[in-house]
């Protein structure tokens, strides 16, 4: 951010790469003036935008990553309005960065993870585990390693055998119901390259399947450790991330 901006207000301070270190201090008057310092005039497409990912952080507590940016902005405005094309057009700095930016929320995790891999390819989710542990089973005559929170080492390890063998190891033997929450948790995770943490994962359940499948009582019935971390275990993928089962 330049001079400009890094003294709107004496009182409010911005990291490096120009985000709000107090995200309280963020208000509409302030992201127009942050915008105005980058070049821009926020209008309502762009504040539909923005609007979009601050109630997705209030209500979640994390950044939505820019494929779930997309989504929700065409549920919401339709797919153009969602475009690659569109969303360029009004964040020429970087759609993720300055939009979030400007929102007053940090970056998705996930996209930092891709802004800071210098290219526009997707990177492995990385788990919330740093090492692989000595946990592991066996399966197949083949040795299957687990990190400490019991996920995956590696994904392509997993098959639907696997997943009855994780399960039964939680104590937990596999119904036709855990599997509807295990095939959305893949679904979802293939689709949009992270794990869902258990509001998000209830929110997009019920909005596909239902209320009744996505009931938050059901499905802690189902997975007692709590249905994103112990589902994402069983369902051979990496730890959600943020506030996982609450």
């Amino acid at each position: 951010m330049n001079n400009g901006a890094a003294t709107m207000k004496n009182s409010i301070k911005f990291g490096a790469d120009g985000r709000l270190l107090n995200l309280n201090d963020w208000s509409p008057e302030l992201a127009e003036e942050m915008a105005r310092n980058e070049g821009l005039t926020l209008t309502d497409q762009h504040w539909d935008v923005i609007n979009t990912i601050r109630e997705y952080y209030q209500a979640f507590n994390i950044s939505p990553i820019y494929k779930l940016l997309r989504r929700e902005l065409k549920k919401k405005f339709g797919a153009e309005r969602a475009s690659d094309e569109a969303l360029s057009s009004l964040f020429p700095a970087g759609v993720q960065h300055q939009s979030s930016r400007l929102a007053g929320v940090p970056l998705a995790f996930l996209d930092a993870e891709l802004e800071h891999s210098g290219s526009g390819r997707s990177v492995q989710p990385v788990s919330s585990d740093a090492k692989p542990s000595s946990n592991q089973v066996d399966f197949n005559g083949k040795t299957v390693l687990l990190y400490p929170s019991g996920n995956l080492v590696n994904l392509q390890d997993w098959n639907e055998d696997l997943a009855g063998i994780l399960a039964e190891k939680e104590g937990i033997h596999l119904t036709d119901e855990h599997w509807v929450v295990l095939n959305f948790l893949r679904k979802f995770y293939f689709e949009f390259g992270v794990a869902p943490m258990v509001n998000i994962l209830i929110k997009y359940m019920s909005e596909e399947l239902g209320p009744e499948a996505a009931n938050r009582d059901i499905l802690y019935t189902l997975f007692p450790d709590g249905p994103a971390k112990q589902g994402s275990r069983i369902a051979g993928l990496p730890s959600p991330q943020g506030c996982i089962d609450g």
